[in-house]
């Protein structure tokens, strides 16, 4: 009878957990434009990289 009530509580507990960090990834979420703009500079910063040392 305990064993059920605290599998139920438990599994709840868990549900909320899931559901919590599930939104915060949402809220917490880079916008498009910017992921874009760190991804143009990091490949023009290894074009550079790779152009001064070619011989």
């Amino acid at each position: 009878m305990i064993a059920k009530i605290w599998k139920k509580v438990l599994f709840a507990i868990l549900i909320i957990a899931c559901l919590f960090n599930i939104i915060f990834k949402i809220v917490d979420k880079v916008p498009f434009l910017q992921e874009m703009q760190s991804a143009v500079s990091y490949v023009t910063t290894v074009d550079n990289t790779s152009e001064n040392t070619t011989p």
